[in-house]
């Protein structure tokens, strides 16, 4: 299954984490809760669960809709939603913990820690670029970022998700074609930091960053491109991100 920011279910967590960037908690609530009604399969029902737990009342609560989370997650057989786990089981800890059950949060905080940091996106990857590159060519770390121009990248990134790749070429600065590659990572490679656990839970966007160069093995013609509006709705969106990018 592939995570996609049209996604109905998805556009209301997004309203709803608007609403609590507002400090309209209610509203943010209610919004997460019409998600979770709405929501027509285990993957929507997983990501609206785990917003509506940041919103319950009772620390009792918040544990019985992580645990549903959870339990969305692990039905689903999918490699790439394994990289939420270490979050959910952490959420849940945190909640036995304060319940004063220790047993039950080492055990949730253990399986979080077996959790944590590790890939299990087998691919195939993608790279997003305005660059004509050729088959067998490398792609490397050490170029200015495409959304900060004072900060030189110390990874490469690469997604999973074609239609991904597809908007990062289209965003990429330059005046050449907008093109996906297939690559291969040539070393080891981690979720990216600057998106995983960060508004949705794990890395759904199968976000990917090594240090080692990516080598080219063949192109992506045909993925979903976004209309004029959209892309410049797009680079509006991500001129007002406030932070620094983890580098």
């Amino acid at each position: 299954m592939e995570f996609s920011p049209n996604n109905p279910i998805v556009k209301l967590c997004i309203q709803g984490m608007a609403m609590e960037v507002a400090g309209k908690a209610e509203k943010a609530s209610a919004l997460f809760v019409q998600a979770w009604n709405e929501a027509t399969d285990d993957f929507e029902k997983f990501i609206a669960a785990h917003y509506v737990a940041r919103h319950q009342k009772t620390i009792a609560d918040k544990l019985k809709w992580y645990e549903t989370a959870l339990q969305l997650a692990l039905s689903i057989t999918d490699d790439t939603v394994k990289s939420a786990l270490a979050s959910l089981y952490t959420n849940i800890a945190k909640c036995y913990e304060d319940l004063g059950d220790v047993e039950n949060a080492k055990k949730n905080d253990d399986l979080a820690n077996s959790f944590a940091g590790k890939v299990f996106d087998k691919g195939p990857f993608y790279h997003g670029t305005r660059a004509d590159l050729q088959i067998g060519d490398l792609l490397t770390a050490g170029r200015v970022s495409n959304y900060h121009s004072e900060v030189v990248m110390n990874h490469i990134y690469f997604t999973a998700l074609v239609n991904g790749a597809g908007l990062a070429a289209e965003l990429a600065k330059g005046d050449g074609t907008a093109r996906v590659y297939i690559i291969e990572p040539t070393g080891e490679f981690e979720n990216d930091p600057n998106v995983t656990d960060k508004k949705f839970p794990g890395n759904p966007t199968r976000s990917y960053r090594t240090q080692a160069p990516l080598k080219i093995v063949g192109e992506i013609t045909d993925w979903t491109r976004l209309t004029p509006e959209e892309l410049q709705n797009w680079r509006d969106r991500l001129a007002n991100v406030k932070g620094e990018i983890i580098n």
